[in-house]
């Protein structure tokens, strides 16, 4: 008997059946790789056996087609959940991973990764089901990014878990455990730790740069977390980096993919290039270690990448086989590696037998998930100041002022590689929910930098088509606005997200495009910015002009532009927009520029008992290779690490008024806020929160919750303070290596109770390579509920050792009623009290070691040393 089956094609399966008592006993398949009872790695070979070398080359490209004569479905591997299911539609949206790294709370990532993981599985199936096998649409993530934020000015570093290995290792282990799931049939989805390796800026200059450093820093530094979510997560993906490290570009390093990843480390997974990071290898002043495509290709597959987020490989590396520059095994070694992924996923088994295919689509932004990511944002608070008690503050106050560029942005929420919201909390929102009886006074206060207003949707007052308020929109169901409408209808303001409905009805694909016209029509004169905000592709004209363009590099991206407009004047406006991924999303924005934004500030605050400003930075301004220069900015990085200029001016303002003023900061990296830190008595650190961090900030602020999260990176007091950004030598850099004296230290972090410590137990000695054995007793001395982070630190007691002052090792996060005393215990392995020597080797040196244990680092210099909790310290010897 034979029946029809497959994915936009035809497979015929032979069936025998062989009837006993009534039942199927046997079925035959055409291919040996259809039969799940095979092993995922005899599937995958058989399946690259019975492919042309066109085919194959096919596969390896990030948008793999269908191979419809052998039934294999067109796949596309480019997927993003960094902190939530990104650009797939509405997804649950936790804290940017900075505020995760804050949190140091183990099990709390491994449950986002869990919740993270249902959400993109409930997502997967139903695309399957609607036949839709695009961008974001996948089960292989590219995620989570465990490189360590070295230096605050690297714009990504708000990707990662912060500066210390051994805590980005332990939360990368854990989210990616996730991620991945625990089936073992099938894996839940792919994760996939990247960049490997060397890799934290400068953004700018990433595809020409060429590292260097000593082995000490590699093994002690660079390469931990990669080991541990190779060794103990079972990773399947690994993300080569962008740059070059020892002369060799890291998608083509044999030391790192062969030497390191694969013969010491045991990776069994596969490689997928950084985005079009092949194309670096030939195109003029970037590395340029080869002449042409195909050689480029040749030499990444050769050196064990095996996957291209690109164009390169396809076709380059057909004539790379041709040319003998590889040979068509190594492709088969490539490709068998990306084919048993998939098998591993269970996308070539009957959905029925997979059991994350049962994960209903009703989790998606469920009230569980919701609960989840606002426990996140409040673990993630670190309360960095707070004088005479000044938090929490009362909730019967009459009025309050809330000031600043990030009280009210709904961006500044999310950071970057983040999913769409059903909910975006500010703190200006949550402050009025919160306080219903209290008058609530705001204003903005200051661009969030000089030349970088904060861009609003324009409303339907100044839009006009013909007699109507707004727009005329044009929808078609194609992307090049071909042939007639399906749609046309006034838009009052461009201000959408199609979720979960599409514009126009029974769209069955996620291609559409919209023109839109009209009028802008302004009732003040000014310097305006105009720009168009959007998940695809579009254009915008203003008079006819062509002001603004961009096109589907596959991330959201908004573009604008400057311009003098006229009171009263009519100005034509047209946009041209097309969508081709599930995340459909359009904004027309404007901002007067050179605004008088201080005066309502310093009246709202003349008016208030108390101010709260909300201040920091945007993932506008700071994140992955911008178009941003501004002072104090530098294509997504940063040149400076103080607050911009027109924060600090705004502060400084309100602070002179003389009344109560709490600092509430929202950024992905370390700021050095010496001005705040001298005058202003309570300050917040609340990184980028995600869709409930305004709701967080305010159970903080008054009380409702008692903040816990600890600094996962150091925040200097000036960029003096720092080494040359290009280098990636670890002296002075960090709390390990820094010698000077920080603004608040790594690990910091202040609460409304106390908590002392007491009952230390280690052993005064300890074979050489044997563990250490450690317990303390943890008190909550005060008066509040609260979490403690008790933080675990060894140091070798060793001079000119070129070491790290101290380490990590162990760290727990627990809850203590007043008065509850808790026992906490840990183990420090040989591996973690071994040396790293000049040569990178592990050596574990008998001698006199100390152990601290408590709720900060030892030994600190800083005035900002968290008073609400203690250290102990014990001297012990490696025999």
């Amino acid at each position: 008997m034979k029946k029809l089956l497959g994915f936009r094609g035809v497979v015929i399966m032979s069936i025998v059946l062989q009837l006993n008592s009534g039942c199927m006993a046997k079925r035959e398949y055409e291919y040996k790789f259809q039969n799940p009872e095979l092993s995922v790695e005899d599937r995958a070979e058989d399946l690259v056996s019975q492919m042309t070398l066109s085919e194959k080359v096919s596969q390896m490209r990030y948008d793999a087609p269908a191979i419809d004569r052998l039934g294999v479905p067109a796949y596309n591997w480019w997927n993003e959940c960094l902190h939530g299911v990104a650009r797939a539609g509405e997804a649950t949206v936790f804290p940017q991973a900075i505020g995760m790294g804050a949190t140091f709370n183990k099990s709390l990532i491994n449950q986002i990764g869990t919740v993270i993981s249902d959400e993109a599985r409930a997502k997967h199936h139903r695309f399957v089901n609607e036949d839709k096998r695009g961008i974001y649409q996948g089960l292989t993530f590219w995620t989570p990014n465990i490189n360590i934020f070295r230096d605050p000015r690297w714009g990504r570093g708000q990707e990662t878990y912060g500066e210390d290995p051994y805590l980005t290792a332990r939360m990368g282990v854990n989210f990616i455990k996730g991620l991945q799931g625990d089936d073992p049939n099938h894996l839940k989805v792919v994760a996939t730790a990247k960049h490997f390796a060397v890799h934290s800026g400068p953004e700018k200059s990433r595809h020409e740069d060429n590292y260097h450093t000593s082995n000490k820093d590699l093994r002690e530094t660079y390469l931990p977390a990669f080991e541990a979510s190779i060794k103990e997560a079972n990773v399947q993906s690994v993300m080569c980096a962008y740059n070059r490290y020892r002369d060799e570009a890291c998608c083509g390093s044999n030391l790192l993919l062969n030497d390191i990843l694969r013969k010491e480390w045991g990776f069994d997974g596969y490689v997928v290039s950084d985005c079009w990071a092949i194309n670096d290898f030939w195109e003029p002043s970037k590395h340029e270690l080869v002449k042409t495509p195909a050689e480029a290709s040749a030499l990444a597959v050769n050196r064990g990448t095996d996957l291209n987020c690109g164009d390169a490989f396809d076709p380059n590396l057909n004539e790379a086989v041709l040319k003998e520059l590889i040979e068509e095994e190594q492709i088969d070694r490539a490709l068998s590696r990306l084919m048993t992924a998939r098998f591993k996923l269970g996308m070539f088994d009957p959905q029925e037998t997979v059991s994350w295919s049962k994960i209903p689509y009703s989790v998606v932004g469920s009230d569980k998930h919701y609960q989840l990511s606002e426990k996140t944002a409040r673990e993630s608070i670190v309360l960095l100041k707070n004088d005479n008690n000044v938090l929490p503050l009362k909730k019967d106050i009459s009025s309050i002022a809330i000031i600043g560029p990030n009280a009210n942005a709904k961006q500044v929420l999310l950071g970057n590689y983040h999913g769409t919201p059903h909910n975006s909390i500010t703190p200006l929102k949550a402050i009025k929910e919160k306080l219903p009886n209290t008058k609530i006074h705001y204003a903005k206060g200051s661009d969030i930098a000089k030349g970088w207003p904060l861009l609003n949707k324009i409303p339907s007052s100044v839009l006009k088509t013909g007699d109507h308020p707004g727009l005329k929109g044009a929808y078609f169901d194609n992307q090049e606005w071909k042939g007639n409408p399906k749609m046309t209808r006034i838009d009052s303001v461009i201000d959408f997200v199609w979720m979960p409905k599409k514009p126009i009805d029974n769209l069955t694909s996620d291609d559409f495009s919209i023109r839109w016209t009209g009028q802008l029509i302004p009732k003040e004169t000014g310097r305006y910015r105009i720009g168009l905000r959007a998940s695809s592709a579009g254009k915008l004209f203003m008079n006819d002009s062509l002001k603004v363009e961009f096109s589907d590099d596959h991330e959201p991206k908004m573009r604008y532009f400057d311009t003098v407009l006229d009171k009263g004047k009519a100005y034509d406006i047209k946009i041209e927009y097309y969508n081709y991924h599930t995340d459909p999303q359009a904004q027309l924005v404007w901002a007067k520029l050179d605004e008088d934004l201080l005066s309502p500030a310093i009246e709202a605050a003349k008016k208030s008992e108390v101010t709260i400003l909300c201040l920091g930075l945007s993932p506008d301004i700071e994140g992955e290779e911008m178009p941003v220069v501004l002072d104090g900015f530098d294509k997504g990085d940063r040149s400076k690490i103080s607050l911009p200029q027109s924060q600090i001016t705004l502060m400084k303002e309100i602070q002179a008024l003389g009344k109560p003023v709490v600092l509430v900061l929202m950024n992905g990296s370390a700021l050095a806020i010496n001005w705040a830190n001298d005058h202003i008595p309570a300050i917040v650190e609340s990184w980028y929160p995600g869709e409930f961090g305004g709701k967080a900030i305010a159970d903080v602020l008054f009380g409702d919750y008692n903040p816990g999260g600890r600094l996962p990176v150091t925040f200097y007091k000036s960029v003096e303070d720092l080494p040359d950004f290009k280098s990636y030598d670890m002296t002075n850099r960090t709390y390990k290596y820094f010698q000077g004296d920080p603004l608040f230290p790594f690990g910091h972090g202040l609460s409304y109770t106390n908590f002392s410590y007491s009952n230390l137990k280690i052993p005064e000695s300890v074979d050489i390579n044997k563990d250490i054995k450690v317990s303390v007793d943890v008190t909550n001395s005060g008066s509040k509920n609260g979490d403690e982070v008790v933080q675990l630190y060894f140091s070798q007691k060793i001079e000119n050792n070129n070491g790290p002052k101290h380490s990590l090792v162990g760290f727990e996060r627990i809850n203590l009623d007043p008065g509850q005393k808790i026992t906490v215990a840990f183990k420090i392995t040989p591996k973690q009290y071994a040396l790293i020597d000049n040569e990178g080797k592990e050596q574990v040196i008998p001698g006199p070691v100390q152990i601290f244990v408590g709720g900060k680092q030892p030994n600190l210099k800083s005035e900002n040393d968290a008073k609400t909790t203690q250290v102990i310290a014990r001297t012990i010897k490696i025999k």
